[in-house]
C-alpha cells in the first residue's frame, strides 16, 4: 500500500468513531448548509465529495478539492429553490505556495416573504427570514495524489427581530489516481455549534460523515459517482402515504435495503469533452422524501449541463423532487489569469 494510500486510510479510521456518534434527528437545524453552491453536483444529485475537476464552485462538498489549479478563479451562483427561496453566492480561490490553495466565499439563503404573527394569531406584518455564511477554505497537497482541506464557516441567521450566530467547520481528504481517473474521499461536514441562539434554546448543526468514489473507466466517457452521507445515523425510516386515497394508510418504510439506499447518492457525468459536459443524478432519500401521490415521476433525479468556451464557464442543473417544487440553478465562472496578463 502506497503512502498517500496509508494516510488516506488513517483519516477514514479517525472519523469512524464519529458514526457512533448520538444520532441527529429533526431538531438539528442549519440544513442549508447541506445544499450544494454548485450547479455540476446539484445535477449529480445533490452530494458529491469525491468529484475533481476545474470548478471551484465544487470545494463546498469537500475542501480538499480546492488546489493550485483553480488559482484567480471566481463563481457566481444562483439557485431557485423550493418554496419560493433564491440562494446566491461568490467565491474566490488562489495559490498559496507550490503545494497549498486558500478560496473565500459568501452564500445567501433567502426563504421569501412570510407573514408575522403575534401569539394569539393576529398579523403584525411580513418578514424575510434569511441565513448568510461566510467561508475560509484551505488545501494543501501531502503528496502527488492525496490532498487535505479545512473549510471554516461563520454563520448568521436573522429571522425577524431574532438573530443568532454559528460557526462550523469542514474537514476533508481525497486520494486522487490521474492514470486510473480514480477518486477517493472522506469529509466530516459542519462539526461547530452556535455562539449566538434565537433564545434560550440550543440548535445543533447537521453534523456528518461523507465518504465517496468516482471514477472513470479506459475509454469509455463516463465518469461514475457514489456518495455515501448521513452516515451519524443508519436508521432513516420515512412514511409512504401510498396513493392518496383516504383508504391509503400510512407505512413506515425501515427495512435495511430502505436504509441502505437513503444513505447513498448515484451520479454519472459524460466527461468526452473538457469544455462540455452532461450530468445525471439520482437521490433515493429526496425521492422517498417525497413519498406522496403528489410527487412526480422524476422526484430524486437530477439533470445538468454545461459548457466552457476558453476561461468562461456556465453550468446549468435542474431537479423537481415534487410536482409543486422545480428547482433550478445556475453558474458562472471565469478565470482572471487572462486579464492579469
Amino acid at each position: 500500500m502506497t503512502i498517500a494510500l496509508r494516510i488516506f486510510a488513517l483519516f477514514c479510521l479517525a472519523v469512524l468513531p464519529l458514526l457512533s456518534a448520538k444520532a441527529q434527528d429533526g431538531s438539528t437545524a442549519y440544513n442549508f448548509l447541506n445544499v450544494t453552491s454548485s450547479a455540476k453536483i446539484y445535477g449529480l444529485g445533490g452530494v458529491n465529495i469525491s468529484l475533481v475537476d476545474d470548478d471551484i464552485s465544487t470545494i463546498d462538498q469537500n475542501p480538499s478539492l480546492l488546489g493550485s489549479e483553480m488559482s484567480n478563479m471566481i463563481a457566481l451562483n444562483y439557485m431557485r429553490y423550493v418554496g419560493g427561496s433564491n440562494f446566491a453566492g461568490l467565491r474566490y480561490g488562489h495559490s498559496a505556495g507550490e503545494r497549498g490553495a486558500w478560496a473565500a466565499s459568501i452564500q445567501y439563503f433567502g426563504y421569501g416573504s412570510m407573514t408575522e404573527t403575534l401569539p394569539d394569531g393576529s398579523s403584525v406584518g411580513t418578514f424575510s427570514p434569511k441565513d448568510v455564511a461566510f467561508s475560509g477554505t484551505y488545501s494543501h497537497d501531502i503528496t502527488d495524489r492525496l490532498r487535505g482541506g479545512i473549510a471554516v464557516k461563520a454563520i448568521y441567521s436573522g429571522y425577524a427581530d431574532y438573530s443568532a450566530f454559528a460557526l462550523a467547520t469542514d474537514l476533508g481528504i481525497n486520494y486522487y489516481d490521474s492514470e486510473r481517473d480514480l477518486s477517493l474521499s472522506a469529509v466530516v461536514a459542519n462539526l461547530g455549534g452556535q455562539v449566538k441562539r434565537f433564545n434560550e434554546s440550543y440548535d445543533r448543526l447537521p453534523i456528518d460523515v461523507r465518504l465517496g468514489w468516482s471514477q472513470s473507466f479506459g475509454s469509455f466517457p463516463i465518469r461514475f459517482s457514489i456518495t455515501a452521507w448521513n452516515l451519524t445515523k443508519w436508521k432513516l425510516p420515512y412514511m409512504d402515504n401510498g396513493d392518496g386515497t383516504t383508504e391509503s394508510e400510512p407505512v413506515m418504510k425501515d427495512k435495511f435495503m430502505s436504509n441502505l439506499f437513503r444513505h447513498l447518492v448515484f451520479g454519472a457525468d459524460l466527461i468526452s469533452s473538457q469544455n462540455f459536459y452532461i450530468a445525471l443524478g439520482y437521490n433515493y432519500k429526496t425521492r422517498t422524501d417525497m413519498s406522496t401521490y403528489s410527487r412526480s415521476f422524476i422526484s430524486g433525479f437530477s439533470l445538468g449541463a454545461g459548457i466552457k468556451v476558453k476561461n468562461f464557464g456556465i453550468n446549468l442543473a435542474f431537479s423537481q423532487p415534487h410536482t409543486g417544487a422545480t428547482t433550478f440553478m445556475f453558474n458562472l465562472q471565469y478565470n482572471l489569469n487572462e486579464l492579469i496578463r
